[in-house]
């Protein structure tokens, strides 16, 4: 028997965009044929399938969740075995695209041993859309994912990023929980030089979307952004 597919499927980044404002039309043929979604959140992904306007009725299809709580293992290998049995399904993220800075990375991996076919799917990255349009490197970069909680260290790793950046010219990117993004602000404006150059995208792909480059030093002396509770990257340079 002929193993399934497994489809990366995005979606929007913003719950202010429509599904169809973001993604390519060819994404709806692939979602139209799955009745077997992998998800890091069945409400969420069941919302945003049903936004789409898939074909399915969404109370016919079948929702697995693979999330932070999930262990490696043999609960990822149970989330595969319909695949190996000819099953094709769809992995879909919180949001954005699914496998970047995200458990679905899990499956994917485990897909690639059992020799599964493995197929992405075009949709709205917050990471390379920040990159984009931020004017710094975008020939290197660095995802870092969270920077630590603790003041102190969170100090000592944005001075590492900011030598990083200055030797390698390497852009460093990093996230933060948007409800501590105020505070994250305050310390890399306290913390870098301000001849460093730092990006700030709040809100991307939604109406209210803004992205800003300027050094430490422009920052300073303000205005600063609305980020308290707004999706935020930072990219030093």
């Amino acid at each position: 028997m002929a193993y399934g597919t497994l489809y990366l499927i995005p979606c929007p980044i913003s719950d202010e965009t429509a599904p169809w404002e973001v993604l390519p039309a060819a994404n709806r043929t692939v979602m139209d044929a799955l009745d077997y979604f992998i998800v890091e959140n069945t409400r969420t992904a069941r919302r945003f399938l049903s936004k789409a306007g898939v074909m399915r009725p969404i109370e016919t299809l079948e929702f697995r969740e693979l999330n932070e709580h999930t262990v490696a293992g043999r609960e990822v290998e149970e989330l595969v075995a319909p695949l190996l049995e000819g099953r094709s399904a769809g992995v879909i993220s919180e949001a954005g695209v699914p496998g970047v800075a995200d458990p679905g990375a899990l499956v994917v991996e485990a897909c690639h041993r059992h020799g599964i076919r493995v197929v992405p799917l075009v949709g709205p990255s917050s990471i390379i859309l920040a990159v984009m349009a931020s004017g710094l490197n975008g020939q290197s970069f660095a995802f870092n994912g969270y920077l630590p909680v603790k003041p102190s260290e969170r100090a000592r790793v944005i001075r590492m990023f900011e030598r990083r950046a200055a030797s390698e010219g390497q852009s460093q990117l990093f996230i933060e929980a948007p409800y501590r993004n105020v505070k994250l602000l305050e310390q890399l404006l306290q913390t870098l030089a301000p001849a460093t150059r730092l990006t700030v995208a709040v809100d991307l792909t939604a109406p209210g979307e803004r992205i800003v480059t300027r050094t430490v030093g422009e920052w300073r002396r303000g205005p600063l952004p609305e980020i308290n509770k707004h999706p935020a990257i930072f990219i030093i340079g």
